[in-house]
């Protein structure tokens, strides 16, 4: 040991270590003091919009609070999601935080989920309360008049799309307004999931070529919205004198894309930022509690929504 050694040995080892330019391996280090201070965060991808802006804001507390991160995607691949938590534990991580996405069984970890899985397992989540959101949304774009009106439901695989469509049906009944089901697209993941714009554009033009007539759109996501406006647009409609389109999320795009969209915010920083800590906690604490913290939406009205044409 260090404290062993006479004052000129170990003037003569630091100098070598200097000299040779000596790193500490790291997993010595940890099996030492039994510590690894490494979160694994598996999320459903790493594109632009929901999961990069819980990442940004996961990365910061995780870097102010000294622990090192390792980051994978899974693409909705059961398999991988299984490899993926495997090779997490055997780097020696103390917690996982999990990004929409869905587990079978309970880790020998402790774990925090942002998203609406079930709760069978001991699991803090940090839950979005899309039903509310959903409600706040087609207030909104009833109250300017609309009623013939269309919907993205989410992929079935997606933790938020259950919980939104809830809340989209039930306002509706409240509302009187009818869904018709030509009027509802449920998106399909195209190029591994990872250009939901495109499946957005796609699901437009579904809509148009039925023939069935609206007035307004309820997407799934902003990014889904931003695919939509560019096909109407394509189509010769006007947003918002033709469509009115309303968005999911509140990512960045959405207030600089033209037109600024009006959506439902779901506070990414914030809720990446209670994920991080809720697992440091976890980690922190022998016993950890387990908690589901329910965020609230709040409505942002932009410019892609208006009067009902003729209003």
């Amino acid at each position: 040991m260090a404290q062993g050694l006479t004052p000129e040995t170990r003037d003569r080892v630091l100098k070598a270590a200097r000299e040779l330019n000596y790193k500490a391996n790291y997993f010595a280090r940890m099996l030492n003091n039994k510590r690894s201070h490494m979160v694994g965060i598996l999320s459903s991808d790493l594109s632009e919009g929901y999961n990069a802006g819980l990442l940004t804001a996961i990365e910061r507390q995780l870097i102010e609070s000294n622990y090192l991160y390792f980051v994978s995607s899974h693409y909705w691949n059961e398999a991988l999601i299984r490899q993926r938590i495997e090779v997490f534990a055997e780097r020696g991580v103390e917690g996982l935080i999990l990004i929409n996405t869905p587990i079978d069984a309970m880790p020998h970890l402790p774990v925090v989920t942002i998203g609406h899985w079930d709760d069978k397992l001991p699991i803090s989540r940090i839950i979005f309360d899309n039903e509310r959101g959903a409600k706040l949304a087609l207030e909104h774009i009833h109250g300017l008049g609309h009623r013939e009106i269309a919907f993205f439901k989410g992929h079935a695989s997606s933790s938020d799309s259950a919980s939104r469509w809830k809340g989209f049906e039930e306002t509706a009944q409240a509302l009187n307004v009818t869904i018709r089901p030509e009027n509802v697209i449920e998106l399909v993941r195209i190029e591994e999931g990872l250009n939901p714009i495109r499946e957005g554009y796609i699901a437009a033009q579904q809509l148009l070529e039925s023939g069935v007539p609206f007035t307004a759109l309820m997407a799934f996501n902003d990014l889904t919205a931003i695919g939509a406006i560019n096909a109407f647009r394509d189509a010769g409609k006007r947003i918002p004198e033709d469509i009115s389109v309303v968005g999911f999320d509140d990512v960045k795009m959405a207030s600089v894309f033209q037109p600024s969209l009006t959506t439902v915010l779901q506070p990414l920083t914030e809720m990446g930022t209670m994920a991080a800590r809720e697992i440091l906690a976890g980690i922190e604490n022998s016993s950890p509690a387990v908690r589901n913290v329910v965020v609230q939406p709040k409505l942002i009205v932009r410019q892609s929504s208006g009067p009902v044409p003729g209003r």
